[in-house]
């Protein structure tokens, strides 16, 4: 690849390139999609997430008895971005999510042969902000690997052979401005270093975030979450590194709210990564006790998964060392313990019901055999002094201490061992109110103590703070156009996906609701996709 001509040039082959891609294809546009990855990882980070969907007012939420609707879910974003002043866009994103979610992204979808799982989860329920009030989250049947894979049989059909041309291995370093308009792109080969330029009539910048850097991440951290931890693992795309976004600035679009991210509490080193410091961000058991590095209960008010992810990242960012332990046993894990993304969701990915239910029923021998074997941030043991030794000698130090330890063990026992009118543990409160809704009650124990006879050997996990999406990104308008810092569209040139902050520049604001990324990403491209052509798709 050298000098080359196109309608469009899309930079950046994950989801919300696909459907850009697709839609513009489906006008009779020209198109290149230019990627740096290899063509076996075409679909970027989607192909590697569990595939999850916010939508509103759905066949699956209506057959789980879940009334939803668009003030609803609007009233609950709206709480928990906690919008500043400064969120013209994100707030009318919004809006235009909530509005046409259903509609242009979830039967969108379905028309192209994707298939939702029965029982949509309910997560980002809320702490002391209020989150979700009913379940919104619809997994993709087969997880983001299947979502990637149906998308690009549709887009790789025979009639658009002579319209459609990937570009793998090509590394965007800038964009080409005439008269003020953008009219392509230049940059150089991936692996030789060889300059390319692109001339299009329109350039969709489709590159992902800023998380894949950890140094962005650093630079751009939160006031909220004090200081950047010493240890930050990646969960991010490798080539999501903000290389874009300075493209973009540089042309003249505004970057809005980098410092907000979607950051997990819960990573692990990723045992089978070539990617620096990568990590796998773990789905934490409600049932396992969060502690610090000191052993020690993380209070007053105890951390549970599934209400504020971006609390739990506040909570142990404050505490000493910055990282945490979880501790918790056998049978804990069997039914509780996950790891997010389609790599550690064999069953659901490859579509299998019968294995599926059996994990349900049985718990996941598989993965928690699998972490326990090969990942160094996981350790064993039959009592509580032989698990300080072995916590102990994982960090280097002598930090938790089994007394410690031993009266935090015994004063969660004895309330779980209560009745339950008795219980007064606001974690055990949390996990009744969580195994009322069916959909969790399958995935959470009832009632389990940590030191249970029958239900060693004993488990600990060392978690740190993962890196995942960016929240910010270039400002954009309904059509998905890049803003000038005067709120003026930038001739020739679009934003989309994370890239764009999922649409806004940040329409999230300081929470997400989860399940909104994917989804704004299919939003996003095919807002742009309608603007090429004239048309607006979002208005609200």
């Amino acid at each position: 690849m050298k000098n080359q001509t196109a309608e469009v040039v899309i930079i950046g082959a994950g989801i919300a390139g696909i459907v850009c891609a697709i839609e513009l294809l489906e006008q009779g546009r020209r198109v290149l999609l230019l990627d740096r990855d290899q063509p076996d990882k075409l679909g970027g980070l989607a192909r590697e997430s569990m595939g999850v969907m916010f939508a509103v007012d759905t066949p699956e939420q209506r057959r789980a008895g879940a009334r939803d609707s668009v003030e609803l879910s609007l009233a609950d974003w709206h709480a928990f971005a906690e919008f500043g002043p400064d969120a013209q866009w994100p707030r009318r994103w919004a809006q235009a999510y909530v509005t046409h979610c259903t509609q242009h992204m979830y039967w969108w979808l379905r028309g192209k042969g994707v298939k939702y799982f029965p029982v949509p989860h309910w997560v980002e329920r809320g702490q002391f902000t209020p989150g979700n009030s009913v379940p919104r989250f619809h997994l993709v049947w087969g997880t983001g690997e299947k979502l990637v894979t149906t998308l690009l049989a549709y887009l790789q059909q025979a009639q658009w052979a002579q319209r459609l041309e990937f570009c793998f291995e090509q590394r965007v370093e800038g964009l080409l401005l005439e008269g003020g308009r953008v009219v392509g792109c230049h940059g150089v080969g991936q692996r030789d270093g060889t300059p390319f330029e692109v001339r299009a009539e329109v350039v969709v910048i489709a590159a992902g975030g800023i998380n894949g850097s950890i140094d962005r991440v650093r630079a751009n951290w939160h006031p909220d979450w004090q200081s950047p931890p010493p240890v930050i693992l990646n969960g991010s795309h490798q080539y999501a590194d903000g290389r874009l976004h300075d493209a973009a600035q540089i042309a003249g679009a505004q970057l809005t709210h980098l410092d907000k991210m979607w950051n997990y509490a819960a990573g692990v080193h990723h045992y089978a990564s070539s990617k620096p410091h990568a990590g796998l961000s773990l789905v934490p058991p409600k049932s396992a006790l969060w502690l610090n590095a000191r052993g020690e209960r993380i209070g007053p008010q105890p951390l549970v998964t599934g209400f504020d992810t971006r609390d739990l990242v506040t909570q142990i960012c404050r505490q000493p060392g910055q990282y945490s332990w979880q501790l918790l046993n056998w049978k804990i894990a069997l039914k509780e313990l996950a790891v997010s993304g389609s790599s550690h969701n064999p069953s659901i990915r490859e579509q299998k019901w019968l294995a599926f239910a059996k994990e349900l029923v049985f718990g996941n021998r598989w993965l928690v055999n699998t972490l326990i074997e090969n990942c160094k941030d996981v350790v064993v043991a039959q009592s509580l002094p032989e698990l300080v030794d072995k916590m102990n000698a994982l960090q280097g130090d002598d930090a938790v201490q089994l007394a410690t330890l031993e009266q935090v063990v015994s004063r969660f026992d004895a309330q779980v061992r209560l009745k339950p009118k008795f219980r007064n543990d606001e974690q055990l409160r949390r996990i009744a109110y969580a195994r009322g809704y069916s959909g969790d009650k399958i995935r959470t124990c009832a009632a389990q103590p940590i030191l249970d006879g029958k239900a060693m050997p004993l488990i600990a996990i060392r978690e740190f703070i993962i890196s995942r999406k960016s929240l910010g990104g270039i400002q954009t308008d309904l059509q998905s156009r890049a803003l000038d810092a005067g709120g003026q569209p930038i001739a020739g040139l679009f934003a989309i996906g994370e890239a764009a902050g999922f649409g806004g520049g940040g329409v999230h604001g300081l929470r997400a609701l989860e399940g909104t990324f994917l989804g704004g990403c299919v939003l996003t491209a095919r807002a742009a996709a309608a603007a090429v052509a004239g048309r607006d798709l979002l208005s609200i």
